[in-house]
């Protein structure tokens, strides 16, 4: 059972199962919207792929351009206020696209409007959130608190993916979106209950901000190098998911049930391995996290040879798996490691660097498997992945960088300490 530092279960840490609660019921939420945005447009009258692709874009590119001021935000001011503040925006924005879907009115500048103010409320929670956590719960139980976290949201995801479906074919895709818009509503009044004290005004300029966040985030030398890793393999994944996966699921395995058991068994697979992340000990955090990211170059292979269903899903079980331990594992050593007071700026450049090639990844799948088939592109896509996580392995602070428990200890030595630049200065 996890247990927070005086002895006592997490779950009766008040502050935690209000963090945990408000987390998934807002991704409940999110796994509506995820069926239910794509459906409501393309149900509209004069509904095109081109129009759909507008509203994604227009949704997903303040996720990355205004990651950054978030995490200067968060560093800046109350974290859980922003985060309400967040939420308040996402329920407007939703709420606003499930009244023009149910009305039958819906122009596209104001698609495009709503999820632009969608994405910018993303962008201001994800550092926010990244944040957060350490100011809720003990330092010596970071791991099991994201074990938790993770676990939870990861199930309600994947619940509400299910039940997206359904919903939007009993009562139709406005109403999906509306009770999305009601689950931010929900997460900001939990949100708001979370007792965080007030940071220290700061009188220095946004830009100071930023480059003092840079300065922390690229002075650690295994979190920019993994944070270039993964750029590398959120844009490989993306690739497969979004479009090389369910075109070689419709040409040779059966379509998109087929791939949807796929997929399912990836997300069963990331709640698994967040309660497997929760317990696990390691001595070197990032070694383990960077190694955790080659199986997800299996199913990815699998897929390029045509393997049968049941064993990509296996694989893609393993994946999911292996992809929340990365998840712990990465989370718990930020937070150990970045001081607190620049920890909001220091994950938002995690985020925009590990984004950035995403969009790209999605733009080139399809050209590029017109050109010299699907099942060479996905290869190219698993050797990606595996050639970015060797390349990720050749830094010697990925390799030697310790849990924060052994360095009290005192058994790392004095020169891994200097290499990896961890001291005083970065407690937290």
């Amino acid at each position: 059972m996890t247990v927070s530092s005086d002895g006592s279960p997490l779950w009766r840490d008040q502050q935690f199962v209000l963090l945990l609660c408000a987390r998934a019921i807002s991704v409940l939420g999110n796994g509506f919207a995820r069926v239910a945005l794509a459906f409501a447009v393309l149900a509209l009258p004069g509904a095109s792929a081109g129009k759909l692709s507008v509203v994604l874009a227009c949704q997903a590119l303040p996720q990355l351009v205004l990651i950054l001021m978030g995490g200067v935000i968060a560093d800046r001011m109350s974290r859980s206020r922003l985060m309400v503040l967040a939420d308040v925006l996402g329920a407007a924005a939703y709420s606003g696209l499930a009244a023009m879907v149910l009305t039958g009115h819906a122009p596209l500048v104001a698609l495009c409007l709503l999820a632009v103010a969608a994405g910018t409320a993303t962008a201001l929670f994800s550092p926010a959130m990244d944040g957060l956590l350490p100011l809720v719960v003990p330092a010596d139980r970071l791991q099991q608190a994201n074990g938790l976290l993770r676990m939870g949201t990861n199930s309600f995801l994947l619940l509400g993916l299910a039940l997206s479906g359904v919903t939007v074919a009993l009562v139709g895709a406005g109403w999906a979106l509306a009770l999305n818009a009601a689950s931010f509503v929900a997460s900001a009044a939990l949100t708001a209950r979370l007792r965080v004290a007030a940071r220290p005004r700061k009188r220095s300029s946004g830009w100071a901000d930023l480059r003092e966040g840079w300065q922390e985030f690229t002075s650690r030398q295994w979190l920019w190098v993994v944070v270039a890793q993964y750029a590398v393999v959120v844009a490989a994944l993306n690739a497969n998911l979004g479009v090389l996966g369910p075109l070689t699921a419709e040409q040779h395995l059966g379509g998109a049930r087929a791939w949807s058991v796929i997929v399912a068994a990836q997300a069963v697979g990331t709640i698994a391995g967040a309660g497997i992340a929760a317990r696990v000990r390691v001595n070197r955090p990032i070694l383990v996290a960077v190694l955790c990211t080659f199986p997800a170059a299996v199913p990815i292979a699998l897929l390029s040879a045509d393997a049968p269903v049941w064993l990509i899903a296996a694989a893609t079980f393993g994946a999911g798996i292996a992809g929340d331990v990365f998840g712990v594992l990465w989370a718990t050593t930020i937070q150990r490691e970045v001081p607190e007071q620049v920890l909001s700026r220091v994950s938002s450049y995690d985020w925009f660097g590990s984004l950035a090639f995403a969009p790209l990844g999605l733009l080139v799948a399809g050209p590029i498997a017109a050109a010299v088939g699907t099942s060479q592109a996905l290869a190219g896509c698993a050797v990606l992945v595996v050639l970015a996580t060797t390349a990720a392995l050749l830094s010697p602070q990925v390799r030697s960088l310790r849990a924060a428990a052994e360095k009290r200890s005192g058994t790392a030595s004095a020169s891994e300490v200097a290499e990896c630049q961890v001291g005083e200065e970065t407690a937290g």
